[in-house]
């Protein structure tokens, strides 16, 4: 089997698909033989398959094979390495070698609170004051969850007015309701679990927010002062960040050109999404909305709305997985996530291959705010990481809980200390860097990335399968009494049964191109029935005697194509060992008329016949063709010494392979038995593991025992300039 990728998209081409000639008889006899021992074989995509969760990813890899990693002991990198394609995404080319995501523009905006913000200003000046105290004496208390919230208020103010307005009308009600046992689903000893870390902002403030406990004596007339100045800010102008979204779309179209241009805007809270959708319809701009409550339809008339109607999407983190949005290529991150994945992730949805535009991120933040001064150190430190190690091998750590819970750390100690910020991000960045050179040590799937194979990409792209199916098919239906008519839509094709098949197309690209054709391929029943049963060349079987356009008109001689196989496990039945037990190679041989061997003049006229016009003139008498059979037998014998090493090599690779997969599966089993509490049934399964181990071991051994064989599949004379 050969693996073929481009970015993320994988094309898995079965050994059989390229075996064919252009006659219609080795075409159907190479594509039968290796479709009659063809594997089922399992194709998993994903951008992030680990993100450091092992069990998460040993579940996945036992999804593509169960024995091979029967507990988390067996997933090692070397184990893994033989499933797993990895390729960059900004090393990823197309066909013609152009890179399939375009280049990405990053501007982190400083929003200034002009004086007519001045309430804002105050606004987040008190409400910092609030979190620092809150979360200090919670922490003091031992009531981390309630400090979690008082962090969660400080990312609300930065937010919008509206979230922080509504969020401290909810916190006073609660606290106005009294102290009572906090029923968080989050309990204390589990904050800062994995489940913690992957909730996006909304669901986190849902959470908190049931608590009753106080994190300050007197909070609620802590709280109370916070909300007047919040209404009051609220009606007196709108937020600085809102204004500034404004004036950034029009430069956008401005600069695009684009009167209609449309923008993916993120926010973390739904009550900020819900203000920038009436801020924005205020002022004659089309917007939809998308967020966690939605249900899967909502969410699709939402995308399709964005794509054909409305300019701009406002969507919380919640939207952000599942979403395509090429047709868009302007992101603006109203809110800043302090986790720099969800930032690349929400980029994503627009950095995607078929986007056809530079892609245009635009990062808000406020000027004179902490989170401005974490995000302009950090900024400059993280790209060093990434030119250090690179952004997609540093995914999956940024990419965990690991990560989010030490970017929460930092921006919470810059909130609590805004002199030592720069301290802060320093440290936290030595952090990240010994995280992931920990994880470059120990990870399964850290450093295994794959260069596209450009050369093997466009044998695909120009291979002549389709060319082989659709003359094998023709020439199958004019032999049958069917009939196979070419029009300008497609093939016309009448089986021998009677049956009709309209706008046949044997090509990917023709069915692309054309639509409403039927596509067949080898996954179709009556093709893959055709290819299935195919004759044999018999020893005695006249040779037939061919001109072949293309070719020098001084070649003439004997031509004839092998197919060189390992046959092991002859008398094995069971089925356990998971190696295949038949390997084979294909070899072209030529004699010229003198008897001389000339194997390049074999490859020769072996690629000829892939595209050339080939004419049967003649057959030679049975006993000349088998005097010739046997002449080119001896050659192929000779020739294909190498091959058959070649193939003998990776059977005892592969038996290596199997022996030490073997060694861990029953090893696993045996350890899993140990634990179980019943003598009876611990007995029966240890003797049932004893039999199956005995089974394997036996078949193992069987397929040590090798048997060469060599099959003809195609002979021919080659006539020197047609005639005989």
């Amino acid at each position: 089997m050969e693996l073929i990728t481009a970015g993320w998209d994988l094309v898995i081409v079965d050994e059989a698909h390229r075996l064919g000639g252009s006659t219609d008889q080795v075409a159907r006899h190479r594509l039968g033989q290796g479709l009659a021992e063809a594997a089922l074989y399992v194709l998993l995509l994903s951008a992030t398959p680990h993100q450091g969760k092992s069990d998460a990813f040993h579940r996945l890899m036992t999804v593509l094979d169960k024995e091979a990693f029967p507990d988390l002991e067996s997933v090692s990198r070397e184990r893994v390495m033989p499933y797993v394609i990895r390729t960059e995404k900004r090393k990823a080319v197309d066909a013609d070698n152009k890179p399939l995501f375009k280049p990405r523009r990053t501007q982190l905006i400083a929003v200034s609170w002009e004086p007519r913000h001045h309430l804002q200003q105050s606004l987040y000046e008190a409400v910092t004051e609030y979190v620092r105290e809150g979360y200090n004496q919670a922490i003091r208390d031992k009531k981390r969850h309630i400090g979690f919230l008082m962090i969660l208020m400080q990312r609300l103010v930065v937010s919008s007015t509206r979230a922080i307005r509504f969020t401290l009308e909810r916190r006073l009600e609660i606290l106005k309701d009294g102290e009572r046992q906090t029923s968080l689903r989050l309990e204390e000893n589990s904050i800062g679990s994995d489940e913690f870390y992957d909730m996006d902002a909304e669901e986190l403030l849902d959470e908190l927010l049931i608590s009753k406990v106080s994190a300050l004596q007197n909070e609620a007339l802590f709280v109370e002062t916070l909300l007047e100045a919040a209404r009051k800010c609220e009606e007196a102008t709108p937020d600085a960040k809102a204004e500034a979204l404004i004036e950034w779309i029009y430069q956008l179209q401005s600069d695009e050109n684009d009167s209609e241009l449309k923008v993916l805007l993120f926010t973390e809270f739904v009550q900020t999404q819900e203000m920038l959708k009436q801020f924005l319809g205020d002022r004659g701009i089309t917007v939809v909305t998308l967020n966690g409550s939605m249900s899967m339809d909502e969410r699709k008339r939402a995308q399709d709305a964005f794509c054909h109607r409305v300019r701009v999407l406002v969507s919380t983190d919640a939207g952000v997985e599942g979403l395509n949005l090429q047709f868009c290529h302007v992101v603006i991150n109203y809110d800043m996530p302090w986790n720099p994945m969800r930032l690349e992730q929400r980029i994503g949805r627009v950095d995607r291959i078929g986007q056809t535009k530079i892609v245009r991120a635009i990062n808000f933040v406020l000027e004179e705010s902490v989170e401005f001064r974490v995000l302009e150190v950090l900024e400059k430190k993280l790209a060093v990481i990434f030119e250090e190690f690179g952004i997609d091998k540093t995914g999956d750590v940024l990419d965990s809980a690991a990560a989010g819970e030490l970017f929460d750390e930092l921006f919470t100690s810059a909130v609590l200390n805004p002199e030592g910020v720069d301290s802060a991000v320093e440290q936290g960045v030595e952090r990240l860097r010994h995280e992931i050179i920990d994880v470059r040590n120990s990870s399964v799937l850290y450093g295994i990335s794959d260069e596209p194979d450009l050369q093997a990409a466009e044998r695909l792209r120009s291979h002549p399968l389709p060319h082989w199916l659709e003359r094998m098919i023709v020439c199958y239906l004019n032999a049958h009494g069917g009939k196979a008519t070419q029009k300008r839509t497609g093939w016309e094709l009448t089986w021998p049964d009677g049956d009709i098949s309209h706008r046949c197309v044997f090509s990917s690209r023709d069915a692309q191109n054309k639509p409403d054709t039927l596509l067949l391929n080898l996954e179709n029943n009556r093709l893959r029935g055709l290819a299935l049963n195919l004759p044999q060349i018999m020893t005695a079987q006249p040779i037939p005697c061919v001109s072949l356009s293309g070719l020098p008109p001084t070649i003439s001689g004997f031509w004839a194509l092998f197919e060189i196989r390992l046959q092991a496990g002859t008398h094995q039945k069971g089925g356990l060992i998971r190696i295949p037990l038949v390997r084979r190679r294909y070899i072209a041989v030529f004699l010229n008329e003198e008897g001389a061997v000339f194997m390049p003049t074999a490859r020769h006229i072996w690629d000829s016949l892939q595209s050339e016009e080939l004419k049967v003139l003649a057959s030679m008498e049975p006993d000349q063709s088998i005097a010739i059979y046997n002449r080119l037998l001896l050659v192929c014998e000779d020739e294909g010494k190498e091959l058959f090493d070649t193939l003998q090599q990776d059977h005892q690779s592969a038996i290596a392979r199997e022996e030490e997969r073997g060694a861990v599966v029953f090893s696993s089993r045996r350890r899993a038995i140990e634990r179980t509490g019943l003598p009876e049934v611990r007995h029966y399964r240890t003797t049932h593991c004893d039999i199956e181990e005995t089974g394997w071991r036996k078949e193992l051994e069987s397929a040590r025992q090798i048997v060469p064989e060599i099959r003809p599949l195609l002979l021919m004379r080659i006539i020197k300039g047609g005639s005989q």
